[in-house]
């Protein structure tokens, strides 16, 4: 594929991908040593009826509205939990099991009812994502990347999660020192003065934050993937924190890369005649690499 076909058709797609990847796999790394990586797959199901929501009383799919819309899905969600749990005198995780289930299944019923068909939102959209149409079609090669007439006309996706991206860097490197204590050993962060529950308590709305911006984009299953198999998989690889986060960056973008390749010729390779799901592919391909890593990672061998 040359320039003046790659750069209108495949680029921004691939740029989105590896994007929303990143921003999900930087805070899943805390998520997933803190031992609660499902807190991200709690959130891409928890945000579905909020989006949702948000555009049948605002008619349309913007950022503020999504926002808005999860978090009134998330403190909805809570208070459901506690209730469970408080009233039907079950332990928390079923409690969590059974409302993030329910608030799934009420965000699909809610797009199978409700007039979508204006917009990218529906069933199909909220699992695979809007990934493979969204293209730049005022590209014509290379050179538009220099282009400010072609450049202005940039997909919103991509501007928006790679704005959330680099919030979510800036606020790393500002609380990475009481983020890693904390994670690490929260009585010995609690004897320093660090505010223990305002940190994890930042952490969930930094994750939810990313899982918003890529939902629209990618779908929950990459999002799913991204906060669990890249950090996951670079878990495996060292014992040291900062070494982890490059490794669960590189892994994330490898799989955006080999997911929308591997997505998109993959099945020609192979004799078929249609591609598959760019984002189905991606969460397989972030997939192998943690089973790569579980088999053949230096801490799976006893190595430090």
């Amino acid at each position: 594929m040359n320039g003046a076909e790659f750069v209108p058709l495949s680029l921004t797609p691939l740029l989105i991908g590896c994007l929303a990847a990143v921003a999900c796999a930087l805070p899943g790394n805390f998520l997933v040593l803190r031992r609660q990586a499902l807190i991200g797959d709690a959130i891409s199901h928890v945000v579905l009826p909020g989006i949702v929501v948000a555009f049948l009383v605002s008619g349309a799919i913007t950022t503020t509205a999504m926002l808005l819309g999860a978090a009134a899905a998330a403190i909805l969600s809570v208070a459901m939990i506690e209730g469970i749990r408080r009233y039907g005198r079950i332990e928390s995780g079923a409690a969590m099991g059974v409302t993030f289930t329910a608030m799934f299944a009420a965000g699909v019923l809610l797009l199978e009812l409700s007039d979508t068909s204006g917009v990218h939102l529906d069933v199909e959209h909220a699992l695979y994502g809007n990934l493979e149409s969204l293209v730049w079609l005022d590209a014509t090669g290379w050179s538009s990347l220099v282009d400010w007439t072609a450049l202005v006309n940039l997909t919103d996706e991509l501007f928006r999660i790679a704005l959330i991206l680099m919030l979510i860097l800036i606020l790393l490197a500002i609380f990475w020192r009481p983020l890693a204590i904390s994670t690490f050993d929260e009585g010995f962060a609690a004897t320093l003065g660090l505010p223990v529950a305002a940190i994890g308590l930042g952490l969930v709305i930094v994750s939810a934050l990313a899982a918003v911006a890529a939902f629209d984009a990618v779908g929950s299953i990459i999002v799913i993937a991204m906060f669990i198999c890249p950090p996951a998989a670079a878990r495996l690889m060292t014992n040291r924190l900062g070494v982890q986060v490059a490794w669960s960056v590189v892994f994330a973008l490898v799989s955006a890369v080999l997911g929308f390749v591997f997505a998109g010729y993959g099945p020609l390779w192979f004799g078929g005649s249609h591609a598959v799901s760019a984002a189905g592919m991606i969460a397989t391909v972030s997939g192998l690499i943690l089973a790569l890593a579980a088999l053949l990672g230096p801490t799976r061998r006893g190595a430090h």
